[in-house]
């Protein structure tokens, strides 16, 4: 009897642990949550097709259009002037820059002129009697002649006679060689033939100078130009004299300049077409770099977007009762943050503002901005109240 009374028990025992496991694992079971849909907001814009205006971006560093590479002549000392030859010393046109010493070359061509003289001056007794019809012209060479001046020019003869008289003297061979000599002389000064700044010096004051050593650069700092290089699709839309925008990296200041000259041949490396800008601006200096958008054409019956809503090169999103659909649509023109599009109908919605994770079908809901309506506010009640309100 004890044993039988001990199965049962154990029997009763295993069943309620059994049933005692089962609800705890009944409660340890929990529903899951549906999860909720989730309808993102979009930014889109109606699209209304327009004259879209092209411009070809490109970039480049300035050099001043008037440049010169200074070289010597003739040898010498260098001797200072009224300014010292410094790199940034301004000067304006007519002003000498470099003078070298010419007193043994300048006694030379006194010597030379000192002859020729001479030798008009032998020839007027001979004249005055064998030809006194030309006598009070070449009288009047004489009187106009100063040997600290510039040689004047023989008179014209007038008849073969006076030709072959002149020429049988030596006049003419040795008034070419004065010339000749004087032309050599003026080289010993070099003069600004415009305004502007020395930018490069390589000699300095008693420096020994020899024929063909390069001394220096000198630019005209108001006008500079900037060469770019554009896609040759876009070398017949140019024209010289159109207009031109300018900018420096920073888009901090603007400048205006003008297409100067397009070269006729095309690069074979890179295939574009080198085009030269035109600026006159004193602030700017030689070597700053700016970046030129250039007018190439116009493209009617298109849209501008940016960049980051083009799908796949030729697709992009529009919404159609607030869910995501996608159409082909052709490229134009890519800048670096735009696109140019045609084939979008009018009033077609499409997005403004690129969505993570967009696709075909997605559900969306388009940003409304809320706007407070005035006419509800009561007059007496101030602005900083009503958004308290």
């Amino acid at each position: 009897m004890r044993k039988i009374i001990l199965l049962i028990i154990g029997v009763l025992l295993i069943l309620a642990s059994i049933f005692a496991a089962r609800k705890i694992i009944d409660n340890k079971k929990r529903s899951r949550p549906k999860p909720e849909k989730v309808v993102k907001t979009v930014f889109v814009d109606t699209v209304q097709n327009k004259t879209i205006p092209i411009q070809i971006s490109a970039n480049g560093s300035l050099k001043a259009k008037k440049r010169l590479e200074l070289y010597a002549e003739v040898q010498g000392i260098f001797k200072g002037g009224a300014k010292l030859f410094k790199t940034g010393e301004k000067y304006q046109k007519g002003q000498t820059l470099i003078r070298i010493d010419a007193s043994e070359y300048y006694a030379s061509v006194q010597s030379a002129k000192s002859n020729l003289y001479n030798l008009v001056t032998s020839i007027m007794p001979d004249l005055r009697l064998d030809y006194p019809d030309i006598f009070n012209k070449w009288q009047g060479y004489l009187n106009s002649f100063d040997i600290n001046k510039t040689t004047p020019k023989l008179p014209e003869t007038t008849s073969e006679k006076e030709k072959y008289f002149i020429t049988g003297r030596n006049i003419y061979t040795t008034y070419y060689n004065v010339k000749n000599l004087e032309q050599r002389l003026a080289k010993y000064t070099i003069s600004a033939p415009f305004s502007g700044v020395l930018t490069e010096a390589l000699v300095t004051e008693g420096t020994l100078i020899r024929q063909g050593q390069k001394l220096g650069e000198y630019i005209d700092t108001n006008i500079y130009e900037m060469q770019v290089a554009i896609g040759k699709e876009y070398g017949d839309l140019l024209q010289v004299g159109e207009s031109v925008e300018l900018s420096d990296l920073n888009k901090a200041k603007k400048y205006k300049g003008t297409v100067a000259r397009i070269n006729s041949s095309i690069d074979q490396s890179t295939q574009t077409i080198t085009a030269f800008i035109e600026i006159k601006e004193a602030s700017l200096r030689e070597g700053m770099y700016l970046e030129a958008n250039l007018d190439a054409k116009k493209e009617e019956n298109a849209i501008e977007i940016d960049r980051g809503l083009l799908q796949e090169g030729d697709k992009v999103f529009i919404v159609r009762d607030s869910v995501l659909d996608v159409i082909d649509v052709t490229p134009v023109y890519f800048s670096d943050k735009k696109v140019v599009l045609k084939g979008i109908p009018d009033k077609t919605v499409i997005l403004s503002k690129s969505v993570p994770g967009a696709y075909a079908g997605m559900l969306i809901k388009v940003f409304q901005e809320k706007k407070i309506e005035s006419n509800n506010v009561p007059s007496n009640i101030s602005t900083s109240a009503t958004k308290k309100q």
